[in-house]
């Protein structure tokens, strides 16, 4: 292969240059001039011809990389066990499983009736209905609570629009309807024949629930809830004791949940409790009480119980309460037990209540800093807990976990093939200060036999948005860069909620800088601790986690190397600003309503189009999805052409948008392991390891 640098690169390619078509936007009286809003209109010939030129010309300054690229998507491949099995979960008289067969990009579910020996039944292969088709997606996938009906739903281009349909599993016929422009919402009533699902508006938004009797033409679907306030996403679920189903309303900040007796699928749905602004409620059920997880007068939430009988707030009673200090994070009930997540200390915690006797305990882990996650529990009456653990060295591992004697089992650790030693590599936790002196946890994994006492080419992620707390999980693909000497770093910055609600409070609405400066001084301990140094440091994020990179790059670019940006939500104010898309009303209570002097100001002092400015940059790569209904394929196109027109420096800057996607990107395994090994290819490149 080749080797070039990037100045070398610009000096025999020369990037599109955007034309400027300036757009003045005015909002209290402030007037901004955008040259790029032209993109927009991707009915402008134009504008697809912008994005192929960036593609073309992405695809010409990588090419020197292409061996690279290939020799990283073999290494990524030969560590997964292509042809492999998940562990088989109970549901009544069937046993349920997925696989994947080596060649085949997409999974293959089955079953088996009364014993693991029995013959396998394929109930649906991703193969087959992905044939043809440059993406494909499934959304919905569930059997019937009497095992005879699947539904399933479909999308193929990216769009997060889906048709369903139904297939009778004894004939493998399928149902004359289907129902197209689904979302991901979807129940079976008890009698495996009503079901219900939701439709979203022209802004993508869940705001109807629809019920559909099989058999039965959809014009005659009955409409069960609108949801008019755009504020709100509806969604439809059942409880673990399949006793009811559950409607949710919530907006960022606020919940509200009606429920039906699952028996009972044509009858109307109660009220719970009316929503009251700033109040999130999330319901469980159990016996003759619903379980109800609040933030009412508890900002990490509090367990409470109430009659289903008279479930409303007058008859709420406390079974958890209040904690600073820990935060549930949800409720999970079985027959005899109530399973409680928890956050505490910026790691997860497992609690578990013995119903009979009110006895408590709690699931331990043995690592500084690990993740867990509920795995398949679809039995009600039983005393096993299926649970998710992994860590930054331990691949994904299934647990049955028996919740009276407490033993444990490994049912299966994800395999990862040639030869991987976890004792080999190390995870730990520091902590950064950030200005106004708060500590900041950093997660990091490197190899062994690395020295911590000089500077490495290190890559540093986030993401700080939505209280969503970024995972300290293990990813065989990682270690093409750990075992090339590379550390890899996870800042847990303000907007998440690893440290718990008030974390995310702290990192929103007029704190979102919290999120940015909480994320330089990570980059700062780092380089100060020489663990790495701006010339080696590189920093990747996505969506909202983009939005982060966006905003450091202006505010810091002296210390990052290189920068990726995968689906960047970039031009925060025009977006918000505007009601008819994904990103804007139902965000306000995320970012601010723009539409408020005070939010608007604040918002343009960090949104990242609106900062770019004359100054030197690091090296970036930025991507985009022509189909992406969160962040619109414009939002990074138009960043990408205004860093162009203004950056001071000769550094490679990249756009790949990909033509046939959506936010999540390439659809299959392998066409996402090609995506990841050209990302970790343009890094090896930068940090001259290529």
């Amino acid at each position: 292969m080749s080797r070039f640098s990037s100045r070398e690169a610009l000096t025999t390619l020369q990037p599109p240059i955007a034309e400027k078509r300036p757009q003045v936007l005015t909002a209290h009286g402030d007037e901004r001039v955008d040259d790029y809003y032209w993109m927009r209109d991707r009915d402008d010939p134009a504008v697809m011809a912008y994005l192929e030129a960036e593609n073309a010309y992405t695809e010409a300054v990588m090419q020197p990389t292409t061996d690279l690229q290939t020799k990283l998507y073999d290494e990524i491949l030969g560590r997964i066990q292509e042809t492999d099995l998940s562990v088989p979960y109970r549901k009544g008289d069937y046993y349920y499983y997925s696989r994947t067969e080596e060649g085949k990009a997409y999974s293959i579910f089955c079953r088996k009736k009364g014993s693991l020996d029995a013959p396998e039944e394929v109930l649906l292969d991703e193969n087959l209905l992905a044939a043809g088709h440059e993406y494909f997606d499934l959304g919905v996938l569930q059997v019937s609570p009497d095992h005879r009906l699947l539904a399933y739903s479909i999308d193929t281009n990216g769009a997060e629009l889906f048709t369903l349909y139904f297939l009778d599993l004894a004939t493998r016929e399928l149902y004359a309807e289907s129902i197209p422009d689904t979302y991901y919402s979807f129940v079976w009533g008890n009698d495996s024949r009503t079901v219900f699902y939701t439709q979203v508006d022209a802004a993508h938004r869940p705001h109807k629930l629809f019920r559909h009797t099989l058999g039965t033409p959809i014009d005659q679907d009955v409409l069960v809830f609108h949801e008019p306030d755009d504020a709100y996403h509806l969604g439809i679920g059942k409880t673990a004791s399949e006793a009811y189903l559950l409607l949710s309303l919530n907006s960022k900040v606020t919940s509200e949940v009606h429920f039906l007796d699952a028996n009972d699928p044509t009858g109307e749905f109660k009220l719970i409790q009316a929503r009251s602004p700033g109040v999130e409620y999330y319901v469980e059920h159990h016996g003759e009480h619903f379980y109800i997880t609040t933030n009412q007068d508890a900002i990490n939430f509090k367990l409470l119980r109430a009659p289903v009988s008279r479930p409303s707030r007058e008859n709420w009673e406390t079974v958890i309460p209040h904690r600073e200090t820990v935060m549930i994070t949800g409720v999970s009930a079985f027959a005899r037990h109530l399973v409680i997540y928890e956050r505490q200390g910026g790691l997860e915690t497992v609690r578990v209540r013995h119903m009979p006797s009110g006895d408590e305990h709690y699931i331990t882990f043995p690592e500084p800093t690990y993740e867990i996650g509920e795995g398949a529990n679809p039995e009600y009456d039983t005393n096993t807990l299926r649970f998710n653990y992994t860590s930054l060295v331990t691949p994904w591992s299934v647990f049955d976990y028996d919740l009276d004697t407490r033993d444990r089992e490994l049912k299966k650790e994800t395999p990862v093939l040639g030869g991987y030693d976890k004792t080999q590599y190390v995870s730990q936790r520091l902590e950064a200060i950030a200005p106004d002196g708060t500590p900041i946890p950093l997660s990091l994994v490197y190899r062994k036999d690395l020295q911590p006492t000089e500077p490495h080419p290190l890559l540093l992620t986030g993401y700080g948005s939505y209280g969503y707390s970024y995972p300290d999980s293990f990813s065989s693909t990682r270690l093409s860069l750990l075992d090339r000497g590379v550390v890899m770093a996870i800042a847990h910055i303000r907007g998440g909620a690893e440290l718990g609600r008030k974390w995310y409070e702290d990192g929103k609405f007029l704190n979102k800088k919290n999120t940015f400066t909480d994320f330089i001084a990570c980059a700062e301990h780092l380089i100060d601790r020489g663990w790495t140094s701006p010339q080696h440091l590189a920093i990747t994020g996505g969506s909202a986690g983009g939005l982060l990179v966006g905003a450091v790059v202006n505010l810091r670019p002296d210390l990052f190397r290189v920068a990726i940006a995968d689906v960047p939500f970039v031009d925060v104010v025009t977006t918000i600003l505007d009601p008819s898309l994904p990103l804007s009303v139902m965000e306000w209570e995320e970012w601010g309503n723009p539409n408020d002097p005070a939010f608007y100001h604040y918002m343009k002092s960090y949104s990242p189009y609106d900062n770019v400015t004359a100054q030197d940059y690091p090296a970036m790569l930025v991507t985009a999805g022509l189909n992406d209904p969160r962040v619109s394929y414009w939002e990074p196109a138009k960043w990408t052409a205004k860093l162009r027109a203004l950056k001071t420096d000769s550094n490679v800057l990249l756009l790949k948008t990909n033509m046939g996607a959506g936010h999540s990107g390439a659809s299959g395994r392998y066409e996402r392991i090609k995506e990841a090994a050209f990302e970790y290819a343009f890094l090896l490149w930068q940090w001259g390891l290529a």
